[in-house]
């Protein structure tokens, strides 16, 4: 996995391309992010570069954050994430990382959380279809018969029913970058990604 970058998503919008047509796009502030630790084989087993997004007051984090934090002289940040990389060379801790690492065309995953939906019944969340409608029938949007009887005589883990729906992990892969703008850290991307406005989300 290549190294990325955290931020949030501002919201979507439409742009027009040469020959007029209109192009969804989802606006993205990303960083900028400080490397917080480095790992190695030698020490971790497996490289990979640990990043910082969203500066805060110390009083937000933990004591074993803080000292994580305080031990490489790293002011206090709200999120950290891990990205697993190749090679750990050009890197050091404090290194700030910006979007101009990033470059107009390029593809980038996009990861976040989807829009949490509540409590949903069996046909909003599981695409279930209704019973009859009919005068006499009891059955407009129950789920059915949930188990076999006596054998097994229980029901399955993993049955499909009721409950919370969205607020999901979800990636979006290979979204083309439209724009870039180093001073205010944005990035135009063709496409929707996860989540409300205002949500983290993470890029690689």
């Amino acid at each position: 996995m290549s190294i990325g970058l955290l931020g949030k998503k501002i919201g979507m919008t439409q742009i027009f391309n040469n020959i007029g047509e209109a192009i969804p796009v989802t606006i993205l502030q990303l960083g900028p992010c400080m490397i917080t630790q480095i790992k190695n084989i030698p020490s971790h087993g497996y490289k990979a570069i640990q990043i910082g997004y969203s500066e805060t007051h110390k009083s937000n984090l933990s004591k074993p954050q803080l000292g994580h934090l305080n031990k490489v002289n790293i002011p206090p940040f709200k999120y950290l994430k891990e990205y697993k990389i190749e090679s750990t060379e050009n890197f050091k801790i404090g290194q700030v990382i910006t979007v101009n690492q990033l470059k107009i065309g390029h593809s980038v995953n996009v990861s976040g959380y989807s829009i949490g939906k509540g409590f949903a019944g069996y046909q909003k969340r599981h695409h279930f279809s209704r019973g009859p409608m009919s005068h006499g029938s009891k059955n407009h949007r129950q789920p059915g018969s949930i188990g076999a009887g006596t054998t097994p005589g229980r029901v399955f883990p993993g049955k499909k029913m009721a409950g919370r729906m969205g607020y999901k992990k979800v990636t979006i892969k290979n979204l083309k970058i439209i724009d870039i703008n180093s001073d205010k850290h944005i990035v135009i991307i063709k496409g929707a990604i996860p989540g409300k406005p205002g949500n983290l989300i993470s890029i690689t």
